[in-house]
């Protein structure tokens, strides 16, 4: 072998070398073979403003472990990657960083702010991917698609029209989420429920026509009390029927609202009366349709009170707030005031509180389409790994409102629809089809809607429209549907169950078979990692220090589908410590290959040690197969790393260096061990590789110089013929003497320099069969200077130390493990040393004043201690009779 090792493991120094090998080579790349069965994951598209972080790191390292797998047993493996046009996030970056240059957004028009956009795309946009590409992601970047690139913005628009012609899209006025910060309505997975310390307003509203009577409710947002039509009660509640029909007084706005019964009132909770404000509540809203009231819209897009607020008109709501409450007070209205922490909806990027409002906005109906996602999950189409979450996704389908669509920004898809400025006739059309003139009236003042599609809209198609959709392409009829996503639990409803529903609806199939679920990345309190805690473990920074491979073994050890982990820096190190030990035994085999013309022993040159490790990685491989094709990815990797630290490198490779180091006295046992060495190494390489890509290059490339690289080499299969059990069983007789022989040593503090004498005996004359066969398998490690086998204890010394194991007792001569002379005197002193203390526990116990006047725990202590030193006597009084 002409290539080496470097004599220290650099993973700095290796992985961008492979890295650009493997993208050099084209290896991610996939192309249609209809001769191979395919296997496509679909990358979540990471923000084109995103920073890779841990998060980013365990989902793509996931998928990558999937892909590698995939593509080693044979199958044409598509990772398919590609980036998100971010529409509120992308907004906002640009806004800022126009602001630092003095230039307002609405200063550059659409289109100049647009140019903005693009630029920042072209700066930033592929930060992200180049971040992944130092993880070792291998995915297809040739094939690397944009939610905002000609065929994706086709796709999008194509759904659009589509749906739009069948009925499934509307414009209407229902309930958004609104941010009056950055003034546009955003979807339910764009806010964040923070905890917030709050109060409970309790006040009261007077009956008409029965003077000082009154229903008394509360609330948490009294500015919203202006935009109020109707209060509502329980129709089974006594304490209300007599006034359910009646009108109440709204203070400040002189108006009569009606008292109705709906069973959405708990009647068990504070008064069992609620106000009903249909334009700023999701609850409110459904109740005021089933009841037909008015809906009252108080507030401006900035979140001040509009022209339907009266005399609080041009307040910001939390003035108009404190003055109705002022007010409210004086009025005698105010019934009490109480404290109340609760979870406030915010905008996840700007961290302003979102208000419910009713607003013209772009729906898509949901019901219908929901079906086939949830009949999916029911007929096991669909499958959530774990299990578990199969009840989150049909909770939230079952649930399910239409989905509000548009977005009030310019960075984004254009909503396809054109209204007549003459009529008002409004025409849904594909910008290739956009009318110069109104259908309706002829008029040609026709202007497109100024509004942009939610970015999870153009997402909700990510799996088929990266693959040419709506062209009936032959990426699109032979990589989908796609087989596995992996994703995150947070955003199962608001991006996998879009996914799903989109899937059915325009391409009659789920997009996937299989939803492998993670849990979050939390730091090692258990904390979640953020910005605000400054808690964040950039990825970049560990793998600066202890390379990729080791960050990757590190996210995916002990990991559980859909459980979140912690991460350790000192687990960093462990993972890092285990690169060590598989390139440092790499390294000694490699060196003792060299020069060596290596042939594949016969069956009976292969020694006992030689068949249990084989029959070991054999079985391994079967195991993994298996935990894999469970996507148990964590239990997976924690067995081929038990094997190569523990099996193969502490046990086999120190069992078979004697027959290594006898190459001129013993060439065919040297050949078998050596080939052994080689092909398990080989092997385990393989197993290793999805989750530690560089390191298993660098090494399967030195040890097999004729290969390429080992991604396209075959993953290990299960051979009936390298099952060895009763090797294995052997070898787990020689293991036994060795941990005997250490554990003695250690309890009596022998050298591991010093060599004894082993005797092993035992009634079974087939188990001292298989003792004297492995005898080179255990003599050097137990540190054996020799070993004699026999039926009974004739010959074993008077002084001998007994180790019992399976079936046999082992004997040592005990002027074998210690220097009497050195021993007696050593005994000696700690018996002087032990008198005294016991002497000195002794008098104080039996000292009254001690007993009386201490705390009863120091008592017991002083006794623990005092049988304690009794053990440690009684020990050294039996080995220093021992010794005479």
């Amino acid at each position: 072998m002409s290539k080496e090792l470097a004599k220290t493991y650099d993973p700095s120094g290796l992985e961008d070398r492979l890295y650009k090998k493997w993208e050099d080579n084209g290896y991610f790349h996939a192309e249609v073979d209809r001769s191979k069965k395919p296997f496509t994951i679909v990358m979540p598209p990471p923000n084109i403003t995103g920073q890779l972080h841990m998060g980013h790191a365990l989902d793509n390292t996931m998928q990558d472990i999937l892909i590698r797998y995939k593509r080693m047993q044979g199958y044409n493996a598509l990772w398919q990657p590609g980036t998100d046009h971010a529409a509120i996030a992308t907004e906002v970056k640009v806004i800022e960083h126009l602001k630092k240059q003095g230039i307002n957004k609405d200063d550059l028009g659409r289109d100049g702010f647009l140019d903005e956009c693009w630029k920042w795309r072209e700066e930033y946009g592929g930060r992200i991917i180049r971040q992944l590409k130092r993880m070792g992601s291998s995915a297809d970047w040739q094939r690397e698609r944009f939610t905002m690139d000609e065929g994706c913005s086709k796709a999008v628009e194509e759904v659009f029209v589509k749906l739009y012609n069948e009925g499934y899209i509307y414009k209407g006025n229902r309930i958004i989420n609104w941010c009056p910060v950055c003034q546009t309505s955003i979807s339910d997975a764009e806010v964040e429920h923070v905890e917030q310390a709050g109060h409970f307003w309790h006040m009261k509203y007077e009956i008409v026509g029965e003077p000082g009577r009154y229903v008394e409710f509360a609330t948490t947002r009294p500015e919203t009390m202006l935009g109020d039509t109707a209060v509502a009660v329980n129709p089974a509640d006594d304490r209300y029927k007599d006034i359910v029909g009646k009108t109440v007084m709204l203070p400040f706005m002189n108006r009569e609202i009606p008292v109705i019964a709906d069973e959405y009132v708990d009647m068990e909770f504070g008064t069992g009366v609620v106000k009903i404000t249909p334009a700023h509540d999701p609850n409110d809203f459904e109740v005021g349709k089933r009841h037909d009231l008015p809906v009252i819209n108080i507030l401006n897009d900035d979140a001040t009170i509009n022209s339907n607020g009266g005399e609080f008109e041009g307040m910001d709501r939390y003035e108009a707030r404190k003055v109705i409450v002022q007010k409210m007070d004086e009025m005698g209205l105010l019934v009490g005031i109480e404290d109340h922490v609760h979870n406030v909806g915010t905008h996840d990027r700007c961290k302003t509180t979102v208000e419910p409002m009713v607003k013209p906005q772009w729906f898509v109906a949901m019901e219908e389409l929901a079906k086939p996602a949830v009949e999916a999950i029911k007929t096991g189409e669909l499958q959530f790994v774990p299990k578990n979450y199969d009840k989150t996704y049909l909770h939230w389908l079952e649930n399910i409102r239409d989905w509000c669509i548009s977005r009030q920004l310019w960075w984004g898809h254009r909503i396809p629809a054109y209204y007549c400025q003459d009529c008002g006739e409004t025409v849904v059309a594909r910008a290739s089809e956009a009318p110069t003139k109104c259908p309706k009236c002829g008029g040609v003042h026709m202007k497109q809607d100024e509004d942009t599609l939610d970015t999870w809209f153009s997402s909700a198609l990510w799996p088929f429209s990266t693959l040419g959709w709506p062209d009936k392409t032959e990426d699109l009829d032979y990589f989908y549907p796609t087989d596995v996503l992996v994703t995150g639990y947070d955003i199962i409803f608001f991006w996998v169950v879009r996914m799903v529903f989109s899937g059915y609806a325009h391409t009659g199939k789920s997009p996937f078979h299989t939803v492998l679920i993670h849990g979050l990345v939390r730091d090692s309190q258990g904390r979640k990692m953020s910005k605000s805690l400054g808690n964040g473990i950039d990825p970049l920074e560990v793998i600066d220090k202890y390379g990729a491979d080791a960050l990757r073994l590190t996210l995916i050890t002990g990991n559980a589908p859909g459980n979140d982990m912690r991460f350790y820096w000192e687990r960093v190190e462990q993972s890092r410590n285990f690169a060590n030990k598989v390139w440092n035994a790499s390294r000694f085999i490699l060196m003792n290959l060299e020069g060596v013309e290596l042939t594949q022993p016969e069956e009976a040159d292969l020694a006992v040690a030689d068949k249990w490790i084989l029959s070991q990685v054999n079985t391994l491989a079967k195991d993994v197969t298996e935990n894999m094709d469970k996507y148990e990815l964590g239990i997976a990797v924690q067995k081929v790393y038990n094997f190569i630290w523990d099996e193969f490198c502490d046990w086999y490779i120190e069992i078979v260096k004697p027959r290594m180091y006898r190459k001129d006295q013993d060439m065919v046992s040297a050949n078998a061990a050596l080939w052994t060495l080689k092909t398990v190494l080989t092997d385990a390489l393989k197993l290793l590789h999805p989750f530690m890509p560089f390191i298993t290059e660098e090494i399967f490339c030195t040890l097999h110089p004729e290969e390429e690289t080992i991604m396209l080499t075959d993953w290990p299969v299960y051979d009936e013929n390298r099952h060895y059990p009763k090797e294995e069983a052997m070898i787990d007789r020689a293991k036994d003497v060795v941990r005997g022989m250490r554990n003695l040593r250690t309890d009596m503090e022998v050298p591991p320099s010093r060599k004894a004498k082993i005797i092993i005996t035992s009634d079974d004359a087939a188990v001292r069969g298989i003792f004297t066969e492995i005898t080179e398998s255990y003599q050097t490690l137990a540190g054996a200077s020799e070993v004699c086998v026999q039926a009974g204890t004739e010959g074993v010394p008077e002084d001998a130390v007994s180790v019992v194991i399976p079936d046999a007792v082992m004997y040592i001569p005990l002027e074998d493990l210690v220097d009497f002379e050195k021993e007696k005197e050593r005994l000696t002193k700690e018996k002087e040393k032990l008198e005294k203390e016991l002497a000195r526990s002794k008098g104080m116990l039996s000292n009254e004043k001690f007993l009386n006047k201490a705390p009863a725990e120091k008592v017991a202590e002083e006794r623990a201690k005092m049988d304690k030193y009794q053990q440690m006597m009684d020990d050294v009084l039996a080995r220093l009779a021992q010794m005479k």
